[in-house]
């Protein structure tokens, strides 16, 4: 490396204290999304985060601008060609798992290089690091032709309805990509169906049936309650669903199941247990209740592909993917939620009206939370070729696409791809307890993408 690439990274790397003092003071504000409030749609912390990030971009020279109190735009030059799209909104930390942090996970912690706190990775941390490759592109004075603008919304993880308030203002650059995936390049989306159904049980047998606790997760626990079914009968066909695990008892004239599975996402089902399906497949053993003989069905434990309800598919963005994520019972009503991943191969319309048709032949009703074609960007397009031309001189290794279950922040902007900032298969705890990054990986990534900027706006 040499000329200008020596000095982006001499300048990067001589502000690290900076670098990592900014991420300190965004991931010290617990932005999780609450009710909004006045001039704070989204809550008075995202607002807070919002400010924050505001002032430290105006101190750095950037014209800023604010959009409906839940996007901040900072621009450098003019008509910007190349937009960079991060969020300061993080997942919340609930009570009982605060305590399985090893830090305070509202205070940026640093141990043996290693950044610990809630948004490190998802996505402040990225955040911070694109704020900085803009800054130290205007202080190097590099020529460009066209201007960047730096996006950040504050409602990623709950809807991304920053971004449409963010639409009734302004249109986005060109050119846009998201440190909120991975790198090389993502430019391939499977699209999502989230489908919520609901119906009653005909048995009253069922005392009690619950399972998962997120609609986009395979449950790993679920749990039962039932009237007059032998203890000892239910025991025995715990026998014939292997993979997970059964407790089973009697209380107060009820028997009582609980199933421990293995919790994984719901673009990766094949990698955990289905804990709630399990279940079904046990109850239906034990027991003759429609609804559950449908969903047992059209949802088969160990069966992850939606083989059963007529959809199985796969082509170069992958397999499709299908999970009974969640279910809740109240006095014999029942109510659970699909998720559904589904690659370029197939369509929306299909996909819902299968699924559609299943649920209601079987008696439920089915309304959707959440429809989305697949997003695809081509490989050869100039700006994903600049990406992992960029990839390939700082990362020193070979640079591909690669294609997802799971949607990013660009999921619905045209041509925009995700560009980092998880590598390879490290498990950074995203949403998780101890969420990290690495000193060294935030600052590559602020040189990754002052490289881009100098590479597509030069």
């Amino acid at each position: 490396m040499s000329g200008i690439h020596e000095k982006i990274r001499d300048f990067i790397y001589s502000h690290k204290g900076e670098i990592v003092k900014d991420l300190a003071e965004l991931v010290a504000i617990p932005s999780c999304k609450e009710n909004p409030e006045d001039k704070a749609p989204f809550g008075a912390n995202t607002k807070k985060a919002l400010c924050k990030m505001k002032d430290i971009c105006d101190e750095m020279g950037f014209v800023t601008t604010v959009y409906g109190n839940a996007v901040l735009c900072a621009d450098y030059g003019e008509e910007p060609e190349l937009g960079i799209l991060a969020h300061l909104d993080v997942v919340p930390v609930s009570a009982e798992n605060r305590g399985n942090w090893l830090t305070d996970p509202f205070k940026l912690t640093e141990k043996d290089g290693v950044l610990y706190g809630r948004g490190a990775i998802d996505d402040k941390g990225p955040a911070v690091a694109a704020l900085w490759a803009l800054n130290c592109v205007k202080e190097l004075g590099i020529p460009l032709k066209k201007g960047v603008r730096l996006i950040f919304g504050t409602d990623e993880e709950n809807g991304s309805e920053d971004l449409e308030i963010y639409k009734k203002y302004d249109k986005f650059p060109p050119k846009v990509f998201t440190p909120d995936g991975s790198f090389p390049v993502i430019n391939i989306e499977k699209g999502m169906l989230r489908m919520h159904f609901d119906g009653e049980f005909k048995s009253s047998k069922v005392v009690m049936l619950e399972g998962g606790s997120v609609p986009n997760a395979v449950p790993n626990h679920a749990q039962a309650r039932l009237f007059s079914e032998p203890l000892d009968d239910v025991k025995r066909k715990c026998g014939g669903v292997t993979g997970v695990e059964f407790l089973v008892d009697e209380k107060n004239g009820l028997v009582e199941i609980e199933c421990r599975g293995k919790s994984a996402h719901a673009s990766t089902p094949e990698a955990g247990a289905n804990a709630l399906t399990a279940l079904i497949s046990l109850l239906n053993r034990v027991m003759d209740e429609p609804v559950l003989r449908g969903l047992g069905r059209l949802f088969p434990f160990g069966e992850t592909d939606g083989t059963a309800l007529g959809l199985k598919c796969a082509d170069e963005s992958g397999a499709l993917t299908c999970v009974l994520s969640r279910i809740i019972t109240e006095q014999g009503k029942i109510n659970g939620v699909v998720d559904i991943r589904f690659p370029t191969c197939t369509n929306l319309e299909f996909v819902k009206s299968r699924l559609t048709s299943e649920l209601e032949e079987i008696g439920l009703k089915c309304r959707v939370l959440i429809g989305e074609e697949p997003h695809v960007v081509s490989k050869e397009s100039e700006f994903v070729q600049s990406l992992l031309s960029v990839y390939e001189r700082v990362e020193g290794e070979k640079g591909r696409c690669i294609a997802i279950g799971g949607g990013t922040y660009v999921h619905n902007i045209e041509g925009g791809v995700a560009f980092g900032a998880e590598r390879g298969d490290t498990d950074y705890h995203m949403h998780g307890d101890n969420e990290f990054i690495t000193i060294e990986e935030l600052l590559n990534d602020a040189v990754l993408f002052a490289e881009v900027i100098a590479e597509v706006s030069g």
